[in-house]
């Protein structure tokens, strides 16, 4: 981290269950992905929350047979599209202040940043955020391929969850 984290918020995210303290800034581990959350002061609205999830793209989480680049591109499309809602899946009145998906060296990075005054509901906003990520990330698995881990253990949740008897993914 290159900015201390205030005070307040270090005291919220070690009171919270989903959290553990990184160098990184606190890790999500309520997630099989690498999530990490970032805060600084900002002024006048309390701080800024920096959500960071970092996920496979669909062909590096293909086991065996490749993803053709336009099924690749048109799952990172949509992938986008679909994180621009992820403020509403939050039971707070938050708007995203920024929110972007890129690659990076076979991954889909996933940054949402939210500002709020509140550090313990914030901790809150920002777990509700990653765990939009990872079910946004598990609606779009493209059926027809064979997944390695971690998509595969998040596949069977999804299907143990919703007693989903047909199989393949989760809709």
């Amino acid at each position: 981290m290159t900015e201390p984290t205030p005070d307040a918020v270090t005291e919220a995210f070690d009171d919270h269950d989903a959290f553990e303290a990184s160098e990184e800034g606190y890790r999500v581990t309520t997630t099989v992905f690498d999530a990490t959350v970032t805060a600084t002061d900002a002024e006048g609205v309390g701080h800024e929350y920096t959500v960071t999830v970092r996920t496979p793209m669909l062909g590096e989480a293909v086991a065996g047979e490749a993803v053709g680049p336009a099924v690749e591109d048109g799952w990172f499309e949509t992938f986008e599209r679909r994180l621009e809602d992820a403020a509403g899946a939050t039971r707070a009145r938050v708007e995203l202040d920024e929110h972007r998906l890129v690659e990076d060296g076979g991954q889909a990075v996933a940054t949402l940043v939210f500002s709020y005054g509140d550090p313990t509901r914030a901790a809150e906003i920002a777990k509700t955020l990653v765990e939009y990520v990872e079910g946004t990330y598990v609606e779009g698995i493209v059926p027809g391929y064979d997944y390695r881990a971690p998509v595969t253990d998040l596949l069977g949740n999804a299907k143990t969850a919703g007693d989903n008897e047909r199989g393949g993914t989760p809709l």
